[in-house]
């Protein structure tokens, strides 16, 4: 019998060797090991999520309403900020390594036995997709949350058997090599997901989609629900360490499934929020999973609005908009691409408008970091250009110190520090707020890490 591996490290690196390297969009591969394995993504229950930002936060709030309506749960999300076992959570718990070892043996098997796959293996993100829904099926859980990893037409989680909803986040230019290089492209490749004869949920963001998610849907047999048009938001705070608003039903499509634990029913009948979960963008992203909760609710009997309640009010997801609460306050956001850059901004001004705020800066060099750049000269007053140490794609501070001039930063208001934390540290000296983005590989490392920062500014 094989040894369980001993630590996460030693499974992702066990991961990458039985994989090909790089990304290659298509079904076939991981179509062909599922079936090997005796297609696990059959035997339960999903809400998948696709969209350019906000997936992981939407994921995270869908999970937690459903944790707290009764139901056993996997969240299935990626990447990792600092440890691989954060990509699949079953009732919000990361499994053991041994546990993981247990199917990722199972799959090295499958792969050894194929000559198919032997000569032409799947991705790492196709092996882990495929671990991730053999631990699923073995565990029976109620209902798997499923993030997408890029696009969604090619994506190996577009092969989950039986989606319940699908939920569509908002869409922006980013991963233009795979998915193309307009806006209807990119969301053309997201909205094929949406399954026969089930509700799909879009953001509505950007309204200019509207027509196409519409057209998509009706072409695939799919339920179409545009967010706007199923509630509103109302009463919008953000202090006191949260952000919280009334939820409010503007549709009759809400109306029947809510109600069972004695609160007010159908249109017009409110919820309601709150979350720690403090950028502005949450209001979209716990919005749609709110609406999609209540869709779901003829099927998932138990959800009711003191479920959906506590799920806002518990879901936890690192990494976006997070305040690490100390002299200065340090705000750590994943945004990568203008669109996320943008909610990013947007947040500060409400938040922090009139503090002098610092950003420490590092992207991968495949990003739209002029852009990013500019978005950030609009509320930030400093930028620390770093690099995300070890990592090959990472952009030379140089270079994003050059494109930084070039978006309207004076020199005087830029500085080069390779490395975050110097980067951080820095920052700390003469800034109200500190911000550090650009990349999630980034904010693990930073997160990573934290503890000594923390020590050396206490000391």
């Amino acid at each position: 019998m094989k040894q369980p591996f001993a630590s996460f490290d030693d499974l992702e690196d066990f991961f990458t060797r039985m994989a090909s390297p790089g990304i290659r969009p298509g079904l076939e591969r991981i179509a062909r090991l599922l079936t090997l394995l005796g297609n696990p993504e059959k035997s339960f229950p999903a809400i998948h999520i696709v969209g350019t930002n906000g997936k992981g936060s939407t994921a995270a709030f869908t999970e937690r309403i459903l944790r707290e309506s009764g139901y056993a749960t996997a969240l299935y999300t990626s990447p990792h900020l600092e440890s691989p076992a954060e990509r699949l959570l079953l009732n919000g718990t990361p499994l053991s390594v041994e546990e993981w070892s247990s199917c990722a043996f199972d799959v090295e098997d499958a792969l050894k036995k194929d000559p198919t796959l032997r000569s032409d293996p799947p991705t790492f993100f196709e092996i882990v997709t495929a671990t991730a829904f053999l631990l699923c099926g073995r565990f029976g859980v109620d209902v798997a949350v499923v993030e997408a990893g890029l696009g969604g037409r090619l994506d190996a989680t577009n092969l989950l058997g039986d989606v319940r909803l699908t939920l569509i986040t908002s869409i922006s230019m980013d991963h233009m090599d795979f998915l193309g290089d307009t806006l209807e492209s990119i969301a053309a490749e997201k909205f094929a997901v949406m399954r026969k004869g089930m509700p799909a949920l879009f953001s509505g963001t950007p309204a200019s989609l509207v027509p196409l998610f519409r057209s998509t849907a009706n072409e695939n047999g799919a339920i179409p629900n545009i967010t706007a048009e199923l509630c509103s938001c109302e009463a919008i705070r953000n202090d006191s360490g949260e952000l919280a608003y009334t939820y409010r039903i503007n549709h009759p499509a809400l109306q029947s499934p809510i109600g069972r634990d004695g609160n007010q029913t159908g249109e017009g009948a409110v919820i309601p929020v709150s979350t720690c979960l403090r950028g502005m963008y949450q209001i979209e992203n716990s919005a749609l999973a709110i609406s999609g909760a209540l869709l779901l609710a003829s099927r998932f009997q138990k959800i009711t609005t003191e479920s959906i309640r506590k799920g806002i009010a518990a879901a936890r997801w690192p990494g976006r908009f997070e305040t690490i609460h100390s002299n200065p306050p340090l705000v750590l956001d994943g945004g990568h691409n203008p669109g996320g850059v943008e909610k990013l901004t947007e947040s500060l001004a409400v938040v922090y408008g009139g503090k002098k705020i610092g950003v420490v800066y590092g992207c991968m060099k495949d990003k739209a970091y002029p852009e990013c750049l500019a978005l950030l000269r609009k509320v930030c007053s400093r930028l620390y250009c770093v690099e995300v140490p070890g990592n090959p794609r990472s952009a030379r501070p140089e270079l994003l110190a050059e494109t930084a001039r070039d978006s309207g930063w004076s020199p005087e208001e830029i500085s080069v520090l390779h490395d975050p934390l110097e980067g951080i540290r820095a920052a700390c000296l003469s800034n109200d707020v500190v911000v550090c983005c650009g990349s999630l590989y980034l904010i693990g490392y930073v997160k990573s890490r934290l503890s000594l920062v923390n020590k050396e500014r206490n000391e």
